[in-house]
């Protein structure tokens, strides 16, 4: 829905009113994925999608934006020029990334320009939202005050804002192995059942359909019919994240 508007949130009683997000990703089925979690978390109202970096610069020409989710790898520019292009353009709005860029020089440089969250895929929903909230409890720590009176605020604020809360796993799943299991079906280049999944990252068949259903929900990978043939179909995952 690049450029398109999108309505916002009831309930908010903050003072705040409801946060403008910018959701820049090329890849369309991200892109909706993150702009859905975004609609999820109260507070915050997708205002535009875009794919580019061009049309990301364009859609804060048209709308109120306060926070922009980019991906560091555009087609058109990278994600850090991105920043460098909004700041010269007068664009204060904040900027979390998400991405896979996974080089320490990126993460150095996107730190320096004042990325205030750098998030990386594959991520799940509760991921983001706890990144949202924090940033929000930030911006309510500013909402009307000029200035701050002692270290300790200073120090609130700006713990606030980077505030590295990790998403909550189910019982018995582990942050190391989802790793490995989205490694390999980003990796598979094609569907890979529980079985092929298990002996790629070296667990049981259970254990990795309970990992694969569990990138499923969370809109990373999709599950489709595989026929052989014969008997019933069998269920294979695709990377789609």
């Amino acid at each position: 829905m690049s450029g398109e508007q999108a309505g916002g949130q009831q309930g908010v009683t903050d003072g705040m009113g409801v946060l403008g997000v910018l959701v820049v990703e090329d890849e369309p089925v991200a892109a909706e994925a993150h702009a859905a979690y975004v609609m999820r978390v109260p507070g915050f109202a997708v205002v535009a999608t875009a794919g580019t970096s061009q049309a990301a610069l364009q859609a804060l020409q048209e709308h109120r934006v306060d926070l922009v989710l980019l991906d560091m790898n555009l087609p058109d520019r990278h994600g850090l020029e991105v920043v460098r292009a909004m700041r010269a353009g007068g664009h204060r709005a904040d900027v979390i990334a998400l991405t896979s860029a996974r080089d320490l020089e990126v993460v150095r440089a996107a730190v320096s320009l004042g990325v205030v969250q750098y998030v990386l895929k594959p991520f799940v929903f509760a991921t983001l939202r706890e990144r949202l909230l924090a940033y929000r409890t930030y911006r309510q720590q500013l909402h009307g005050a000029e200035q701050v009176g002692t270290q300790a605020e200073v120090d609130e604020v700006v713990s606030g804002v980077r505030a590295a809360t990790e998403a909550r796993l189910p019982k018995g799943m582990g942050e190391e192995l989802l790793a490995r299991v989205s490694r390999a079906l980003r990796e598979a280049g094609a569907g890979l059942s529980a079985s092929e999944l298990g002996e790629a990252v070296g667990v049981s068949r259970v254990t990795a359909r309970r990992y694969a259903e569990y990138l499923c929900e969370g809109r990373l990978a999709v599950r489709r019919s595989r026929y052989t043939g014969s008997g019933r179909p069998e269920v294979e995952y695709t990377w789609v994240g």
